[in-house]
């Protein structure tokens, strides 16, 4: 069983950003699917999907919602950076500031994932 921490910093200005997210969510799936133990972490710009996401009109929330119990969370200081601090809580996805207001990748790492970014 592989621990992987996939970590979505691509935004949501272009299609290669839009290419990016669905390679996460597929790698989560994917390892979800094989009984790993997977999470997803919003950080960077990537935290701006995350009202995208929630939209049911959005052709990547039905991927989504097959895999949020598997999301970490969002980074807070780049939640409320990217201006969607509101959005994250309203989703209801934890805010992670292990290391100055960022989620800790060294943790992860520490604790046997390997880190993945997308």
């Amino acid at each position: 069983m592989a621990k992987i921490s996939v970590v979505l910093l691509a935004g949501t200005e272009s299609h290669g950003d839009l290419g990016r997210l669905v390679n996460a969510i597929s790698l989560v799936k994917e390892a979800k699917e094989a009984g790993d133990e997977v999470e997803l972490v919003f950080d960077g710009a990537g935290t701006e999907w995350i009202p995208e996401l929630e939209d049911e009109e959005h052709k990547m929330h039905r991927p989504y919602r097959a895999i949020k119990d598997e999301v970490a969370g969002a980074c807070e200081f780049c939640a409320g950076a990217f201006g969607v601090k509101e959005a994250v809580r309203e989703a209801g996805i934890a805010f992670l500031s292990e290391f100055e207001g960022h989620p800790s990748l060294r943790r992860r790492i520490e604790q046997g994932y390997r880190v993945v970014t997308f």
